[in-house]
């Protein structure tokens, strides 16, 4: 990922001073490996390490009282995960590792301090939030009122489109490490109802599938199929305190 755990993804959305990458880099301290399936964190258990994704696919879940689980979110490179341990004392859901997966640690105690010594890094951390806040209010109002079509179609924009934000190719194609029960989680649709769903995407031309690789073949009109909101094209930075040396 470049020289540090999150300077290459802030980068994405401005350009930063040699301090900031310095002091970026100087928050890691360590990493670890999770193979497919692993829980790096148990719901409700203690709130763990703040980190920061380095490579694979990882996901946020709750489990309901009659034993479904709800798939909240998908982390890719870049995400900061576990910052919710700064405010409470229990995980509020499991952390589980979707493939293989690298996760660079983050000192607490040395992210406390960025925010004093690098006020604009801080306020672009907090606004970095504000985006996946946003866009998981979008997956919210998608899985409240859209079609099964239009909940699936917007799981498939959002993971393209994140994935292109981290750098990695995606217009001829891109790897979906996802069952059809995880998407099912992700969407609240049945497996079987996935599975029809996809199939009807993929007859309407919309989406071509090949083993676990699909490719969006019109992205516009899968698009306003799923009422996408693109979050990640621009963050307004106009308010951001000037850099430190």
């Amino acid at each position: 990922m470049g020289e540090s755990c999150l300077a290459e993804h802030l980068g994405r959305y401005g350009e930063l001073t040699a301090a900031e990458q310095n002091a970026l880099d100087g928050l890691t301290a360590g990493s670890r490996h999770y193979k497919r399936g692993a829980v790096i964190r148990p719901e409700h258990g203690p709130p763990g390490d703040i980190y920061v994704v380095q490579s694979g696919w990882i996901f946020c879940s709750a489990l309901l009282e009659d034993g479904r689980r709800q798939i909240v979110r998908l982390h890719f490179q870049g995400d900061v995960l576990g910052l919710d341990s700064l405010a409470f004392a229990r995980a509020p859901d499991a952390v589980t590792a979707l493939t293989d997966a690298e996760v660079c640690l983050i000192d607490r105690v040395r992210l406390g301090r960025l925010f004093a010594d690098h006020p604009r890094l801080g306020a672009l951390l907090f606004a970095v939030q504000q985006v996946d806040r946003v866009a998981l209010t979008d997956r919210l109002i998608s899985l409240g009122r859209a079609s099964a079509r239009g909940r699936v179609a917007a799981l498939l924009l959002w993971i393209a489109r994140r994935l292109r934000f981290s750098g990695l190719p995606v217009d001829h194609g891109f790897a979906l490490p996802l069952t059809q029960e995880e998407i099912g989680d992700l969407t609240g649709l049945t497996a079987v109802h996935v599975n029809r769903t996809m199939r009807v995407l993929s007859e309407q031309n919309l989406i071509a599938r090949s083993g676990n690789s699909l490719r969006i073949l019109d992205p516009e009109r899968l698009a306003r199929l799923a009422d996408y909101n693109d979050r990640h094209e621009v963050v307004d930075r106009s308010w951001l305190p000037p850099a430190r040396d």
